[in-house]
């Protein structure tokens, strides 16, 4: 396959004055390449238009923590939020049609925050991440950070199984972060904590997995059947005065095709420099190839103060064309 390249475009998004994203969690396109940036500001949804232009916000006392989003070919959006256990689906504007899970009331796995791991597969949903669509609509749910399971529901929304455990052999997860789901309903799922990304089967057989990638956070397949990765990597760490410490692998985004080859990687060691990478956590690219990129740069896992507070969030990267 011929190589892909792009470039990033610097001061892309424009955000109305006095508004900020604090971090982006997740990034999706509709059919009109329209960007919804879902982040944990005062506005959780942030409309722009392919040139960076602010067009809408919604989702305002909605959320408890923006984390995973996806948007359908008829242009629902599906918002995962990792804290209050569930998944909803909206409207274009803002409207909230469905919501997958009961809010507020994570499913049994022996997990307890900062006490206990994981200590058993349960229901949907516990700390869940993220959602993608089979081509007939159905839904495929990473469940995530308080659970160790895919599930799978019907395009209406009725439950119809799950798999997965907790573990690091074929089948089992250790933070089933992101999902992807490609014209032939093979399942991809970002198996972070493992540095994996496991593929299975519709039915959730057990297929193959690849090992080549470091904490992977979003996964994202185009209509060119190319796989694009966001890479954690190992978190890149700064000194107070934000000089570069030593950490590897770094930060990325792996671009491959559905054999698992990598055609391309970018993203380098500097965290704060345009074009790199300091937390990736939300991967989606237009209907011209464009990518995006979004990242969580200063909130949790100990992040804070790692990199400025200016620190890029969001990112727009130009497919180069020869």
């Amino acid at each position: 396959m011929a190589q892909i390249e792009f470039e990033v475009i610097e001061g892309w998004e424009k955000l109305p004055e006095g508004w900020s994203f604090v971090e982006v969690a997740g990034v999706a396109t509709d059919s009109n390449d329209r960007v919804y940036a879902f982040n944990r500001g005062e506005h959780p949804m942030i409309v722009f238009d392919s040139e960076g232009n602010f067009l809408d916000a919604w989702g305002e006392g909605i959320f408890a923590n923006a984390h995973g989003i996806y948007i359908g070919p008829d242009d629902l959006v599906y918002a995962a939020d990792n804290v209050d256990h569930t998944v909803r689906i909206f409207t274009p504007d803002g409207k909230l049609l469905r919501t997958l899970g009961e809010k507020d009331k994570p499913a049994e796995t022996g997990f307890v925050p900062g006490r206990s791991a994981v200590q058993f597969g349960g229901g949907p949903f516990n700390r869940v991440t993220n959602v993608a669509l089979s081509t007939a609509g159905e839904m495929y749910v990473a469940d995530g950070y308080g659970n160790a399971r895919v599930h799978k529901f019907s395009a209406t929304g009725d439950y119809q199984f799950s798999w997965g455990e907790p573990g690091r052999g074929p089948g089992e997860f250790r933070l089933p972060h992101a999902i992807a789901v490609d014209r032939d309903n093979t399942v991809y799922v970002a198996d972070r904590e493992n540095s994996r990304i496991q593929v299975f089967t519709a039915n959730g057989d057990y297929v193959k997995e690849w090992d080549h990638i470091v904490r992977p956070d979003d996964l994202y397949i185009d209509d060119d059947d190319i796989l694009y990765v966001a890479e954690l990597g190992e978190i890149a760490g700064r000194s107070p005065d934000h000089e570069i410490l030593p950490h590897a692998p770094h930060a990325r985004v792996t671009v491959m095709d559905l054999d698992g080859e990598v055609i391309t990687r970018f993203g380098g060691r500097d965290p704060v420099r345009p074009g790199n990478f300091f937390a990736p956590h939300g991967i989606w690219s237009d209907s011209k190839g464009d990518l995006y990129v979004s990242e969580v740069v200063y909130s949790g896992g100990g992040n804070r103060g790692l990199v400025p507070l200016d620190c890029h969030s969001l990112q727009k990267f130009a497919r180069v064309r020869a």
